[in-house]
């Protein structure tokens, strides 16, 4: 249960709320199980507040300030976070669902097991962040950067994810089915045994990516910088290769597209 104290002076408003944590800074801010659902907390400090299993779905939450807060099981589905910080925050098995989140910080996050179903996270900031089986479906991840990114296992099917950065991203098992990845930076990402099937990846920079055993069937590659990458043992039955650089690319076993010769 919150704090009912912390919750009714979140509540009374921002200059209050602000003036209380500016004068309280050592106090520990409890508000878990909090029932926030629509209100208005643009750009309240919410920073390292445990906000565990609270209820924050429908709100308007534009540029506030998450920063290592507890947000483990919060409910934040369909809520405006516009350029909102949720750096080295916990979103654990969060609902973020239908959730705006354009140009938001989730740098250094854990979003283990997350509910990221169709988020706009357009020019978002996910570097370092953890995303270990996440459900990112139908999500908006167009420019966004994700470099270092830990998303394995992560659910990524018709994800637009043009022009995002995954450079030295963890991909290993995600699931990317027709996934729109044009123009991807994916420099020494790891897809090992990543689903590709159907996946739009035409221009993108696969330059020492780690394909090994990934599903790349009938993907569109065409343009795509493959190399020295690693695509041993990957399926490509049925890939799109036209002007795909494949110079120094590891082939060893893996299935190729048949051509008219064969």
């Amino acid at each position: 249960m919150p704090n009912h104290e912390h919750l009714k002076l979140l509540l009374a408003g921002a200059v209050t709320w602000t003036q209380w944590r500016n004068q309280n800074p050592e106090v520990e801010i409890d508000l878990s199980y909090a029932n926030l659902q629509r209100e208005n907390l643009r750009g309240a400090n919410l920073q390292a507040v445990n906000l565990h299993q609270a209820d924050l779905s429908h709100s308007l939450l534009v540029r506030t300030n998450f920063s290592q807060a507890i947000l483990s099981s919060a409910n934040l589905s369909n809520s405006k976070l516009v350029e909102a910080n949720f750096y080295q925050a916990n979103l654990t098995l969060a609902n973020l669902q239908y959730a705006t989140l354009k140009a938001a910080n989730f740098q250094d996050v854990i979003l283990i097991g997350a509910n990221l179903q169709r988020v706009n996270l357009q020019d978002a900031v996910i570097t370092n962040a953890n995303l270990i089986g996440t459900d990112l479906i139908f999500a908006n991840l167009k420019n966004a950067d994700l470099a270092s990114s830990q998303l394995i296992r992560s659910h990524l099917s018709f994800a637009n994810l043009i022009g995002a950065n995954l450079v030295f991203a963890d991909l290993q098992k995600a699931v990317l089915y027709e996934a729109e990845m044009m123009q991807c930076y994916l420099y020494q990402a790891n897809l090992s045994k990543a689903n590709l099937t159907r996946c739009h990846l035409g221009s993108c920079f696969l330059s020492r990516a780690n394909l090994s055993g990934a599903n790349l069937t009938n993907a569109d590659l065409s343009f795509a910088n493959l190399t020295a990458a690693n695509l041993s043992g990957a399926n490509l039955t049925g890939a799109n290769l036209r002007g795909a650089n494949l110079t120094n690319a590891n082939l060893t076993g893996a299935i190729m597209p048949k051509t008219d010769d064969d």
